[in-house]
């Protein structure tokens, strides 16, 4: 009797549909990555969740593990340039891998519908900061302006911060924040250390963003193991999702420079929103 074989594209259609998929979305990530910096992170959950249908919880690590690959080049680069703060950076960073599995064992107990919607309005909160900054110009520098008496001060002499109790408290606080939600919805928390570093410091704007940086590497760190250890991790999907993202990072810098910052947050804060709403009318369906 004759068999006839089958190919695993045809035994497994979603799966091959999905491994066709990911890293084209992952594209997408690491494009936004490239265009807006390390807050178009916050995009990754999204684009897994309506592009390959997963859940929240299920989409989470697969997007930190890809923030958490381009966050780590991006703080390469600022070491050799000397504009991370690495203490600083140990610090928040320290706070956050403390934080980052108490968020991934919430994310696996908490109901979808409610995970999604906290998730639709922690983006909807970036999309209004990031269409202000792109109205006003860019952010850190316009913020740093205006806060008195920033409590985490640099040495004119050395560069280095001066450390106090209330600067070490300030940011080991702004660590275990962004570390919860990290491992709560997968995102880099960049949207909670940058405004956080710019309030509570007097450092410059290219040491603010690539300390924020070197923090997402080292949260999502603690964020992957955990969810690996927790059996929440799908390295099938991981895997191809990160490398486009990474391979589109390094294609998409070039691009960054061609377009104005005001525009590219303005029309990241737009596709934000949408994505926000879009996720609120999905969770009142679900209901």
């Amino acid at each position: 009797m004759q068999t006839l074989s089958r190919t695993p594209d045809l035994m497994y259609p979603e799966l091959s549909s999905a491994m066709t998929i990911t890293p084209v979305l992952g594209a997408f990530i690491g494009m936004s990555l490239a265009l807006t910096g390390a807050g178009g992170g916050i995009l990754a959950v999204p684009a897994l969740v309506f592009g390959l249908h997963l859940s929240v919880p299920q989409a989470a690590p697969v997007g930190l593990l890809a923030v958490g690959l381009a966050a780590a080049a991006g703080a390469m680069a600022g070491l050799r340039n000397g504009s991370v703060r690495y203490r600083a950076a140990a610090v928040i960073g320290g706070a956050g891998m403390l934080a980052a599995p108490i968020g991934t064992a919430l994310s696996s107990r908490l109901p979808t519908n409610l995970l999604t919607a906290i998730f639709a309005l922690v983006l909807g909160v970036v999309a209004l900061r990031m269409y202000r900054s792109g109205a006003h110009g860019s952010s850190t520098a316009a913020d740093h302006r205006t806060v008195p008496g920033p409590v985490c001060v640099r040495d004119s002499t050395t560069g280095r911060l001066v450390w106090t109790r209330v600067c070490a408290r300030c940011l080991a606080f702004t660590g275990l924040a962004a570390g919860t939600l990290s491992g709560l919805l997968g995102v880099g928390g960049g949207f909670l250390i940058v405004p956080a570093l710019t309030r509570h410091s007097n450092l410059q704007a290219a040491g603010i963003v690539n300390t924020s940086l070197a923090v997402i590497a080292l949260v999502s760190i603690s964020g992957v193991a955990s969810a690996t250890a927790q059996g929440h991790m799908d390295w099938s999907l991981a895997l191809p999702f990160a490398f486009g993202a990474m391979v589109a990072l390094l294609a998409g810098q070039r691009l960054a420079q061609r377009w104005s910052e005001r525009t590219l947050r303005r029309c990241f804060a737009l596709v934000s929103a949408t994505v926000s709403i879009s996720l609120l009318v999905r969770v009142a369906h679900a209901i």
